[in-house]
Order: structure tokens, then C-alpha cells, then sequence
């Protein structure tokens, strides 16, 4: 067996046995009156439990995943925003671990063609970044983005080390040859090097006529030239109306570029062709690609073509790469009317990531949610979405931003570029309690605040059944395949109860029944009837009664513009 390169730790190999909760809807807090459909879940609760929960049914159906876990910068900060001590002897451990954990559970949930944006400072995302390749593979890596946060300016930059202003996402498919990400591209500053001007680009290009763009904004303005502009009045003023005529006009403005490769062997006649007639405007006969015009050997490109729609209006553009320097962080401490000061994301940002790897109507999970910019930007953008917040801003924060949201009352962050009015809905989860607990005399039994209904869904779950019970047979609770059941009943079962049942039974119908006690050798009579008991069935399976394995460590950074915002509020 060859050697293997891995990432390892203290504690990795530690085994979690997860129990599938079932998630109980709170009608109270769902907000469905515009969306009594809706299949937008608000889960309250750990995320470890929470993405077990949904492991049943959402397995393969999230197309996106954006999380941006605690960043690990040494500090941790309580439900009320003060900072408390923590032992961090194993902070890395600790912090791998539980990451690692839940990222096996993402990656379950995520469809074939899937893609995940972990979000993450420099504290941990080396480290990460291995575990990344770990989990999903090497082969699924698509990127690392890095993005600047703030300006390095204030007190911090005073320091004498090195200002970071920077975040990263780490990119990652599920299978990298399923995954395809939409070409994107970004506002771009006026390019000076388009210089030139076609003065009349409505006729015959054998006859158009270019100038030097600077000269005809300064003769269009009273001046002799650029340079006589310059003179009079200052440079800046004169760039400035030269920019916005380009803008303005890109239909008219020009470059010109040298023509390689394949192209230049394909149109070699056309260009030697031109570089003999000096100034004159040439067509390369039968060309496939239009205004593919060449003068002087050189390729004529037009500023129009670099003009693309972006957030509604004709900009000009740049491919979107993997350093993103445009997206601002100042003024996002007030998106969302929610207050939150451990580092709310930009909804700029998480519009990106949706718009790159997502259509209408897909899947989009937060695990994280924090504020919920992911979802209220998911929302605005027509996807459907699954977030968990296992803190009390799940009430305080993602709530009342979501409940603005759908009332149309939130019109700041992408709202106007996506013209969002309003609309939609939600419904609002919490995690059922452990399915098992101990009595006053330390033995295990069934949790009282199981009902019937509760108590038969749980079971299905750990059994891999689906919860769907029949209107007519009543043992027909939940369905394995097309011939298996599972029957979940608190009652005591005797032969005279499983010879009714066997009676409704047809040919090749497997059932089987979990129950609370049955007589003796009962289990033995019937070929196709299993019988098992509650709890000692389950109690191998999993670790019941744990219901936080939260990242008890610390928070994400403060950003220096959120943090001033915050404070003169």
C-alpha cells in the first residue's frame, strides 16, 4: 500500500454517532401567508444534528452550499457580545474535528454537480484548505478566492506588521466534471487604451474615419487639441470628459491590437493586405466572427463589446477572476435592519456566489447563517434555501430579517438591482428532543415528550424508512421498498393483535414492528413480521440525549467599518 498524504490531528479518528432527529415545524414562527407551499426551512439547533435530520430526505438535492464557520482568532464571544476566556490547547484539533464532521455531512447533502464556498481568514485556512481536499478530493478543488475585506487604514495600519485585509473561499465541487459555473463578469473602470474614435461608424467601413479620442472631446468642448485643454484647464478635468464620452459613446470607441496565433494564420492575406495599405479599414473575406475588422495588421476592437449588463445597466466589464476587490464591505453593518456585529456578510457577496452557481429555483444551504445574508439574498434571487442557526439570533436576527424580506420592507442591500418587492415564505424548524433518555432509575426509555405521530416518524428514521403513513391500513406507517413496512406502536403486542394484522397482510408483504414489550417467542411465529423493541433496537446505532456539538470556540472577526457603523447606532 502506497503512503498517503493527510492531514492529522489529535482526536481525528474519534467516531460521532449522530442521531437522526426529525425536525418539528413551529407554525407560530413559520411565515407562510403568501406561501402555504413554500420548501424554505428556518432550522433552529445544532447543525451537526440539523444536517443529520436532513440527510433522509435532501440527500443529493443542494445544488449550493455557502458556509463561513468561526474563523478561530482566539477570542470567543457569549450571547451578549462580551468576550469570555477559553482554554485553546486544542484549538486546532477542536476546531478541525468538528469542521471535518460536518463538512462529510454537506457533502451528502450536495446534488452531483454541487459546489461548496467555505469562507474563512488566514487563522485556519491552510489547514482547511487540506482538509478540503480530503473530504471532497483533490481532483474536485476549484479555486481559492480571496477577497478584500477593508482598507488598510485606522490605527491597525499603524502596526508594524503586515495589514491583512484579506478573506478567502475556498471552492470545491462535488464532482468536478459534473459542476459548471456560469461565466460572470464584474464592473471595469474606463481602459485608456481604448484612445480612439470612429467619427462616423454608421457608414461603409471603407470610409470611416478615426481620430485620437482625446483631441475630439477637447475640440468638441472649444480647445485646439488635448494638449491645448490640458493648458488651459486642468488634466483631471479634461480625463474626466474623455471618460464619460467613452462611456457614454462605447459604440464609436476603438482599439487596436496585434493579431497571433491561429488567428493570425487564419486572416495572414487580409493583414499583410492591410499593413500595405496604411490606414485603410479591411473585412477578412468570409469571416465567421463578426466586426472582426483589421487596419494597419492589427485587429480593430470595439468598446461596446466589453459592456455587459450588471445589475441591471450596460457597464463596462471584466471576467470575473479568482481576487475580488470590488464587492465593498462598508455600510453592510445596516443590510438586513438586523445588528450584528461578528462579521455580517455583504448580500453583494453571497449574490455573487448564487448567480455563479446557481439557477432558479435550485437548492441553497447555509449552515452557518448567522444573520442570514445568505438567505435573504437567496430569497430575493428566486432559489430555494434550507439554513441552520443553532443560537438565539435564529429568533432575534434570521427571523426578523427573513420577515422583512418576504413583507418587501427590506429594500437595501440587492433588493432594487433584483427589483424585489416581496413575497415568498418560510417554515420555521426546531430539532426534536432525543428520542431516548434515562429514567429516575438510569434505564433507557422512550423520551415522554414523543407523541404517537413523533415517536413513528423518529423510528422511521433510524430505520431508513419513509414516514408516510397509509389512510386505510393502519400498520402501513412508513415505507421501505415496494413491499416492506414499519409499524411503530406502544402497545403491548400479543398473538391475537399480529393475527389481525397478519390477516390484511398480502403475498410478499414484509412487515416489520417496533414496539414497546410483546410476549414470549412471539417474534418466532410469523415469517414475515419482525418484531423489535424501543428502545434497545436504536440503542447501539447512535449517542442519544447529546444535543450540542456546537463549535465551542470563537467567533469570526470584527470588520474595522462594521464595528464604527455599529457604534453610532
Amino acid at each position: 500500500m502506497g503512503n498517503k498524504l493527510e492531514l492529522t490531528w489529535l482526536g481525528k479518528e474519534k467516531e460521532i454517532k449522530i442521531e437522526p432527529r426529525i425536525l418539528i415545524e413551529n407554525k407560530e414562527l413559520s411565515n407562510t401567508e403568501h406561501d402555504s407551499e413554500t420548501e424554505n426551512m428556518l432550522i433552529h439547533g445544532d447543525n451537526l444534528l440539523a444536517l443529520k435530520a436532513l440527510e433522509s430526505k435532501y440527500a443529493g438535492q443542494v445544488k449550493c452550499i455557502y458556509i463561513d464557520p468561526p474563523f478561530n482568532t482566539g477570542t470567543r464571544i457569549n450571547a451578549d457580545g462580551e468576550e469570555i476566556g477559553y482554554n485553546d490547547n486544542l484549538e486546532h484539533s477542536i476546531w478541525l474535528s468538528l469542521i471535518r464532521s460536518r463538512l462529510q455531512y454537506l457533502k451528502v447533502l450536495m446534488r452531483d454537480d454541487g459546489v461548496i464556498f467555505v469562507h474563512l481568514d488566514d487563522k485556519e485556512a491552510a489547514y482547511c484548505k487540506v482538509l478540503l481536499d480530503e473530504v471532497f478530493g483533490r481532483k474536485n478543488y476549484i479555486n481559492t478566492i480571496v477577497m478584500t475585506t477593508n482598507d488598510p487604514s485606522g490605527f491597525k495600519s499603524t502596526s508594524n506588521k503586515i495589514f491583512s485585509t484579506a478573506n478567502y473561499l475556498f471552492v470545491y465541487a462535488k464532482n468536478s466534471e459534473k459542476l459548471n459555473l456560469k461565466k460572470i463578469y464584474i464592473e471595469k473602470d474606463y481602459d485608456t487604451a481604448y484612445s480612439k474614435i470612429i467619427l462616423n461608424i454608421n457608414e461603409n467601413y471603407k470610409n470611416w474615419k478615426i481620430q485620437n479620442l482625446r483631441d475630439y472631446v477637447c475640440i468638441k468642448n472649444g480647445f485646439d487639441d488635448y494638449k491645448d485643454a490640458k493648458k488651459s484647464i486642468s488634466k483631471e478635468l479634461v480625463d474626466i470628459w474623455v471618460k464619460n464620452y467613452a462611456l457614454n459613446n462605447p459604440e464609436q470607441i476603438i482599439r487596436t491590437a496585434a493579431i497571433g496565433g491561429g488567428a493570425r494564420k487564419k486572416r495572414n492575406e487580409t493583414i499583410e493586405m492591410s499593413k500595405n495599405n496604411r490606414n485603410e479599414v479591411f473585412v477578412h473575406p468570409n469571416e465567421d466572427i463578426d466586426n472582426f475588422y483589421i487596419i494597419n495588421g492589427e485587429q480593430i476592437l470595439f468598446y461596446k463589446d466589453r459592456f455587459k449588463l450588471i445589475d441591471g445597466k450596460s457597464k463596462p466589464s471584466q471576467s470575473l477572476t479568482d481576487v475580488w476587490t470590488d464587492i465593498s464591505w462598508t455600510g453592510i453593518a445596516k443590510e438586513g435592519n438586523v445588528i450584528f456585529k461578528n462579521s455580517k456578510k455583504p448580500e453583494h457577496l453571497i449574490s455573487r456566489i448564487i448567480n455563479l452557481a446557481t439557477e432558479d429555483n435550485d437548492y441553497v444551504l447555509d449552515s452557518f447563517l448567522g444573520s442570514a445574508t445568505t438567505v435573504a439574498d437567496t430569497h430575493k434571487m428566486n432559489r430555494r434555501w434550507i439554513c441552520i442557526e443553532m443560537a438565539n439570533h435564529a429568533y432575534t436576527h434570521c427571523k426578523v430579517r427573513l420577515d422583512k424580506v418576504i413583507d418587501g420592507s427590506d429594500q437595501g442591500g440587492i433588493s432594487k438591482s433584483v427589483n424585489w418587492n416581496g413575497g415568498g415564505g418560510y417554515k420555521f424548524y426546531e430539532l426534536a428532543p432525543s428520542l431516548i433518555n434515562k429514567d429516575d432509575f438510569d434505564e433507557y426509555v422512550i423520551n415522554k415528550e414523543y407523541d404517537a405521530d413523533m415517536l413513528a416518524s423518529a423510528v422511521a428514521l433510524h430505520e431508513g424508512f419513509n414516514y408516510e403513513p397509509d389512510s386505510e391500513i393502519f400498520w402501513k406507517q412508513s415505507k421501505g421498498n415496494e413491499s416492506s413496512y414499519l409499524f411503530v406502536t406502544t402497545r403491548h403486542l400479543n398473538k391475537s393483535y399480529l393475527d389481525s394484522i397478519k390477516l390484511t397482510m398480502e403475498e410478499g408483504e414484509y412487515l416489520i414492528i417496533a414496539c414497546k414489550s410483546f410476549e414470549a417467542e412471539l417474534d418466532k411465529l410469523y415469517p414475515n413480521i419482525t418484531i423489535k423493541k424501543i428502545p434497545q433496537m436504536l440503542l447501539s446505532r447512535c449517542e442519544f440525549g447529546k444535543d450540542n456539538y456546537n463549535l465551542n470556540i470563537v467567533n469570526t472577526p470584527i470588520y474595522e467599518d462594521e464595528e464604527e457603523e455599529n457604534e453610532d447606532e
